[in-house]
């Protein structure tokens, strides 16, 4: 397959994440102006942690999240296929909670299109109806507006608010990382919700494929291989949060490992990554080459195979490596390490 002379970057396809970052910061400052005592967790954790008794130090503790799906729904949009996006919206939103050692209640969603069309809000809906029964959480509610002139023809979007449950001393808490601890790997389904922007760049724009084509390195069309759902690690991760064997833990989203994993853990601690210990999915090999994308870009921009990742304490591993087999299973990718910042060692494989 043919690729570009000039390698593509997520900047140059139109996400700018060191610009997001810049804004971050200063929306951290106004956001913290507006803190009152039950607030448990400063902007920028994978959930906001709110108390209604903030004296009460066995009292329990809302978890909430907010996400969309992003550039992912051009895809569907141009499928014609919507009914997996919603499972995808509802997976991020109780990955994101579940990392801060929360079990989601109840969820609500926004969807914004230029004209209703009723069959794709049906097949919307029923995909965040089928990933709230599987989680034992409520689709309360949400707020469908109609925005002619403000999206396309058949243009939509979609957000989702989570509101889940923890108590203070399960709390999963970065303040108990040390220096040894190990770092447990998830395997992705795919590309999950992040990355879309360049990924849409390299499939239809540099290899000129569309939904339908078949691309014998993924064994699939392109539609089915973007439009994988994201997967959800609560079965999975739940119980061994229960069970008290995980410390802190990052969902692997936008920004990739080294944008993520540092939430996870103290400021002056970092993480090794060993590169040999998992095989990169072809589907982002086959960005990585036929795009010419830099090796920072890929590991910002996609979770290149690892959706999750948890920090474990040595005398744990063992537990936790053995109750993963029955979701299938995760491996030690790495260990935490004096220093911040994540360091990639070893030689990738694939």
């Amino acid at each position: 397959m043919p690729a570009m002379e000039n390698g593509l970057t997520y900047k140059n396809a139109g996400v700018d994440i060191d610009a997001q970052d810049q804004a971050l910061a200063r929306i951290k400052e106004l956001a913290r102006a507006t803190f009152t005592p039950g607030v448990l967790s400063e902007i920028g954790s994978f959930g906001g942690l709110f108390t209604l008794q903030p004296e009460n130090p066995e009292a329990p503790v809302l978890v909430a999240s907010a996400d969309g799906v992003g550039t992912k729904l051009k895809v569907a949009q141009m499928a014609g296929k919507h009914h997996t996006v919603g499972e995808d919206l509802v997976n991020h939103c109780v990955n994101d909670i579940l990392v801060q050692g929360a079990r989601p209640l109840f969820f609500l969603d926004y969807l914004a299109t230029g004209k209703l069309q009723p069959h794709v809000v049906v097949e919307l809906v029923s995909g965040m109806a089928r990933a709230c029964q599987v989680h034992g959480c409520a689709l309360l509610g949400g707020e469908t507006a109609e925005m002619p002139g403000f999206y396309g023809p058949g243009e939509y979007d979609l957000a989702g608010f989570i509101v889940g449950l923890a108590f203070r001393d399960r709390l999963l808490d970065r303040n108990r990382v040390a220096a040894g601890d190990s770092l447990v790997a998830l395997p992705s389904s795919g590309l999950h919700t992040n990355g879309y922007s360049l990924a849409r760049k390299v499939f239809f724009e540099t290899l000129k494929l569309t939904v339908d084509s078949y691309v014998p390195e993924l064994a699939c069309t392109v539609g089915e291989e973007l439009l994988r759902v994201h997967r959800s690690y609560f079965a999975a991760v739940w119980p061994l949060v229960e069970a008290g064997l995980v410390k802190s833990a990052a969902h692997i989203t936008g920004g990739g490992i080294p944008d993520n994993l540092p939430r996870a853990l103290p400021p002056h601690l970092g993480a090794e990554i060993d590169l040999k210990s998992f095989d990169e999915p072809a589907v982002f090999r086959l960005i990585r080459q036929a795009g010419k994308v830099p090796e920072e870009d890929m590991r910002r921009t996609f979770n290149l195979g690892v959706g999750m990742i948890l920090v474990v304490g040595e005398q744990h591993v063992g537990q936790v490596l053995s109750r993963l087999v029955l979701h299938g299973p995760g491996w030690i990718i790495g260990r935490v390490v004096e220093g911040a910042g994540v360091r990639f060692v070893g030689e990738r494989v694939g």
